[in-house]
C-alpha cells in the first residue's frame, strides 16, 4: 500500500454514530479512505456493512458526526439485489435510473459497459427474465456506467459464475479508481485488496487495517484471541481476590475495608474484561428433517428447458430421485437453472413428476419465497406444525435470530438475516423435496460449513445449485446435470 501513501483522502468518517430503528449501528466512527485504493468492509451479517454505503453516497444521515466526501467526488453503488419495483423495467429504462437527468444517446454506452461485464442482453427483455447471475452483471454495469470515482460493491460475486468473478476479479485488479466492496468471498478479496475496515458488531466501531484481505483476517483472529486469553487471566484473578475479599470480610473490623478495597479492585477488573466479540459467533449445527410418508420415486424429469443466445429449447433427460439422493444442477449463468427450480417449485414444469403431497421447499436467491411484510416471528410460526412457541424460539436463536429480530419485518432485514430466516424456516417445514438455489450467496462465511452438514444429512430428495466448488465439496452428490451439455 506504499504507493497509495501520498494519495489524498477523498472519504472520512468522523466520530459518526447513526442507528436504525433502535439499534446502534455505529458509534463514534472515525476511518479514512485514500485516492487509488481498494479496500474490503468486513463485519456480521446485520452489523451495518450495507448502511455504511448509503452513509457514503448520502442516502442516510448520521445522528452525530460527519461523512466527509471530497469535493465533486462522485459515487455509484451496484446492490445486492434489483429493487423490486424496477424489475418489471426494460433494459434501457434499468439503465437510465443511474441517472438524475435524462441522458441522451444511452443506448451504445449500455452496449459498451455490457461488454465490459461480459452479458448480452436484448433491450427489450425485462431485468426479472434475466438468471440471479446474469442481474448481478446488470447491477454491476449500472455502476460502472455511471464512471464513479468511488465505486461500492455490495456483495458483487453472488449469483456469478465461475467465468463471471474471473472477468469481475481482473476488472477490479485493473481498475485505477476508489473502490470499496463487502464480500464473503476470501479469494475473491485477497485477489486485488489494499486493507480493510472491519465493522465491529459490539463496539459499533470501524477498525482500519492494512495489508491483502487473509493476513488482515489472521490478524483479526490474533487479536480475538488475545483479548480471549486476556479475559481467562483476568477471571482467574477477580476469582481469587473474590475468596480473598470473602475471607476478609468475615474476619471484621478493620479487615472489612480492606475487604472494600479488594472489591472495588475486583470492580475495576470486570471493567477490564472484554466481552467476547459477536464476530465469533456462529450458527448451531440444526437438522432438516424430512418428510416421512414417501416412497419410491420423489421427482422424475424427463425433458428440461436450456436457454441459449437467450432462445429457450427442450431438452430430453432422464432423470429420478428418491429419498436421500441429491442432484447437483450446473451450468453457465442464464441457461435455465433458476428457471426449472422455479417451474419445479409452483408445478408448472414440463416433463416433471412430482409424486402428489409432496411437500417441496425452495430457498430462492432472492429471498421472494419470505413475505417480506410478515415478521420473523409470523414467518416461522407459519412454517410450524406442533412445535411450541418455546421450541421456535429456540430454534430461531440457533440461527442468531434473537427476540429484537423476531419482532422485525422480513423486508427490513440485511440479505445475509433473510438467507438465516429461509434456513430457519426450511428446517420446520419437513420437506419431502429441497430446491436450493445458490444457498451460500449472502451467508457469512463461519455458517457455511454448518450449512452444509444440515444439508449433507438431509433424508430427503434434493436439487442443489452452486458455484461455490468447496461448499458442494461438503455435501454428497448422488448425480450431476450440467445444462450446457445437453
Amino acid at each position: 500500500m506504499a504507493s497509495q501513501a501520498n494519495h489524498a483522502v477523498v472519504l472520512r468518517f468522523s466520530n459518526v454514530t447513526f442507528e436504525y430503528g433502535r439499534k446502534l449501528i455505529l458509534e463514534g466512527a472515525d476511518f479514512s479512505v485514500r485516492r487509488g485504493s481498494k479496500i474490503t468492509l468486513m463485519g456480521q451479517n446485520g452489523a451495518g456493512k450495507s448502511t455504511i454505503f448509503r452513509l457514503i453516497t448520502g442516502a442516510l444521515a448520521p445522528a452525530e458526526g460527519s461523512v466527509i466526501v471530497e469535493d465533486g467526488l462522485t459515487i455509484a453503488t451496484a446492490e445486492q439485489v434489483i429493487p423490486r419495483d424496477e424489475l418489471a423495467f426494460t433494459v434501457p429504462a434499468f439503465f437510465e435510473r443511474a441517472f438524475p437527468k435524462k441522458v441522451y444517446n444511452l443506448e451504445p454506452r449500455i452496449k459498451k459497459v455490457l461488454e465490459v461485464v461480459h452479458l448480452k442482453a436484448p433491450f427489450d427483455r425485462a431485468v426479472n427474465t434475466f438468471s440471479g447471475g446474469q442481474q448481478a452483471r446488470l447491477l454491476l454495469a449500472r455502476a460502472l456506467i455511471q464512471d464513479p470515482d468511488l465505486l461500492l460493491l455490495d456483495e458483487p460475486t453472488n449469483n456469478l459464475d465461475k467465468e463471471g468473478i474471473a472477468h469481475l476479479t481482473q476488472f477490479l485488479i485493473d481498475y485505477r479508481k476508489t473502490c470499496i466492496v463487502i464480500s464473503h468471498d476470501a479469494g475473491f478479496l485477497n485477489s486485488f485488496t489494499h486493507g480493510v475496515l472491519y465493522l465491529d458488531v459490539f463496539t459499533h466501531k470501524v477498525e482500519q487495517y492494512v495489508g491483502d484481505y487473509l493476513d488482515v483476517v489472521e490478524e483479526i483472529k490474533a487479536r480475538l484471541e488475545r483479548e480471549r486469553m486476556k479475559n481467562v487471566r483476568l477471571q482467574k484473578e477477580i476469582q481469587h481476590r473474590k475468596e480473598q475479599a470473602s475471607f476478609f470480610e468475615q474476619k471484621g473490623g478493620h479487615m472489612r475495608d480492606v475487604a472494600r478495597k479488594m472489591n472495588e479492585k475486583i470492580d475495576d477488573l470486570e471493567e477490564n474484561m472484554v466481552e467476547m466479540r459477536q464476530e465469533d459467533r456462529t450458527i448451531r449445527d440444526f437438522a432438516i428433517p424430512a418428510q416421512k410418508d414417501l416412497a419410491g420415486r420423489i421427482l422424475e424429469l424427463t425433458s428440461v428447458s436450456v436457454v441459449k443466445e437467450h432462445k429457450p429449447a427442450s431438452k430430453k433427460v432422464a432423470v429420478a430421485l428418491k429419498a436421500k439422493e441429491r442432484l447437483l444442477l450446473r451450468g453457465p449463468n442464464g441457461i435455465g437453472k433458476t428457471t426449472l427450480l422455479e417451474a419445479l417449485a409452483t408445478g408448472h414444469a414440463k416433463g416433471e413428476h412430482i409424486i402428489p403431497g409432496t411437500r417441496v421447499s425452495y430457498y430462492r436467491q432472492d429471498f421472494s419465497t419470505l413475505d417480506f411484510e410478515r415478521t420473523v416471528y409470523e414467518t416461522l410460526a407459519d412454517a410450524m406444525e406442533e412445535d411450541t412457541e418455546t421450541e421456535l424460539r429456540s430454534r430461531a436463536a440457533g440461527f442468531l435470530l434473537d427476540a429484537e429480530i423476531l419482532r422485525m419485518r422480513v423486508g427490513a432485514l440485511s440479505e445475509g438475516q433473510k438467507g438465516l430466516v429461509a434456513f430457519a424456516k426450511i428446517s420446520l417445514e419437513r420437506p419431502g423435496l429441497l430446491l436450493l438455489d445458490e444457498p451460500t450467496n449472502h451467508i457469512n462465511f463461519r455458517h457455511i460449513p454448518v450449512i452444509a452438514r444440515a444439508l449433507d444429512r438431509y433424508e430427503g430428495a434434493m436439487i442443489l445449485v452452486s458455484h461455490v466448488p468447496e461448499f458442494v465439496k461438503q455435501i454428497r452428490i448422488d448425480q450431476t446435470l450440467d445444462l450446457e451439455k445437453l
